[in-house]
């Protein structure tokens, strides 16, 4: 059985395609697309192999620089981070229940808005007590800073 080329390009891209979803990088896309352009070429107008790898080149990198950033804008979305800050700052001013003894040199735990966290505080607070939340404790927001009531 003998494969035409325009079959061989759009089998590379099909490889491509399958190496761009099993490592998400959003390069090999466009090499896909470059794969698949070059082999509607090859299957319309019979070119040799030297202008085929032409046009594979050209219009995978054309794509590549053109497109790769407005479509990172598009599939990628919103990031988490602001949706998270304010989520860890809504709680800032609020009371907590100290769900595992806090001291000051060793992370303790609390419950609030019935979700535990990890806290830090300047001084030793037993487990049961009731604390109020002052500020984050680390810049990830996933630590809170305490002092008892």
């Amino acid at each position: 059985m003998i494969l035409s080329s325009s079959l061989i390009w759009f089998l590379v891209g099909v490889a491509f395609l399958i190496a761009e979803i099993i490592m998400p990088a959003f390069i090999l896309i466009f090499f896909t697309a470059g794969c698949w352009i070059a082999a509607i070429f090859v299957w319309l107008i019979d070119i040799e192999l030297t202008k085929q790898i032409l046009v594979f080149l050209v219009s995978s990198l054309f794509l590549l620089f053109t497109l790769r950033k407005y479509s990172l804008k598009i599939f990628r979305g919103k990031t988490q981070d602001e949706i998270d800050d304010h989520y860890s700052d809504s709680k800032i001013g609020k009371t907590a229940i100290v769900t595992k003894k806090i001291t000051p040199n060793k992370l303790g735990e609390i419950k609030v808005m019935g979700s535990f966290w990890r806290a830090t505080a300047n001084e030793e607070i037993e487990e049961g007590r009731s604390v109020l939340i002052e500020k984050r404790g680390s810049e990830d927001g996933l630590t809170l800073k305490v002092k008892p009531i």
